[in-house]
């Protein structure tokens, strides 16, 4: 028997989301927007059943839902929501993913899209979102909310704290960038050989720290 999924959030990332949920063997119950501008109409074959607020006005014990919005602080804010109502939220595994029978993956709302590697003895917490052809090297700690992009590869013996964002096709080299601080910003693709503390971001090749000051933005060698 199909499992039934309700879709929350209508963006540009929301169909890429529903076909990794459907090639997973889900179907798409419905959507669910943050606000009622759309109720009733269709979005890529799928009605739009309400808005947020609809849909925690209502027993959701025991129902599935997909998070489809790319912001990682909302993500979590509508985590915390469904699990305090009863909710649940699969961790989603494209079959065409490639993940280590001895790498640990929360079982809470982690995306792993297409064609993603994750080795070894890796630890995936709640909430984390791998996009199409990431790699995540041997022995690496991914703390929950963490976004991974498209290509990037995360290298072996790192910890990325939780809320970092990693741009497409970046690279954090392996045994150098040991710690990427919570909060953090790596930009697409930046070379990162070395840690950096939270709340920073980082371009460039080698990553550099950016810092903006006043209007101008500085980028410290």
């Amino acid at each position: 028997m199909m499992k039934e999924l309700y879709a929350l959030g209508i963006g540009f990332t929301t169909p890429v989301f529903i076909e990794i949920a459907i090639d997973c063997g889900y179907t798409i119950a419905g959507l669910y927007h943050y606000n009622n501008d759309r109720t009733g109409e269709m979005d890529h074959g799928y009605k739009i059943l309400g808005s947020f607020e609809d849909l925690f006005s209502q027993d959701i014990t025991g129902k599935l839902f997909l998070l489809t919005m790319g912001d990682m602080r909302i993500r979590k804010d509508l985590t915390d929501r469904i699990y305090s109502r009863g909710g649940i939220i699969p961790t989603l595994i494209h079959p065409t993913a490639r993940v280590s029978k001895f790498a640990h993956v929360s079982q809470n709302g982690v995306l792993i899209a297409p064609n993603c590697i994750v080795q070894a003895d890796v630890t995936i917490a709640d909430g984390v979102v791998m996009r199409d052809q990431a790699l995540i090297c041997h022995t690496t700690n991914i703390e929950s909310f963490v976004f991974i992009g498209p290509q990037a590869l995360v290298g072996a013996l790192l910890n990325i704290k939780e809320f970092v964002f990693i741009g497409q096709k970046s690279l954090l080299i392996s045994k150098k960038a040991k710690i990427i601080g919570p909060n953090s910003i790596v930009g697409a693709g930046s070379v990162v050989t070395k840690s950096f503390e939270s709340g920073t971001t980082v371009i460039g090749n080698p990553a550099k720290l950016l810092e903006t000051k006043g209007t101008s933005t500085e980028v410290n060698p």
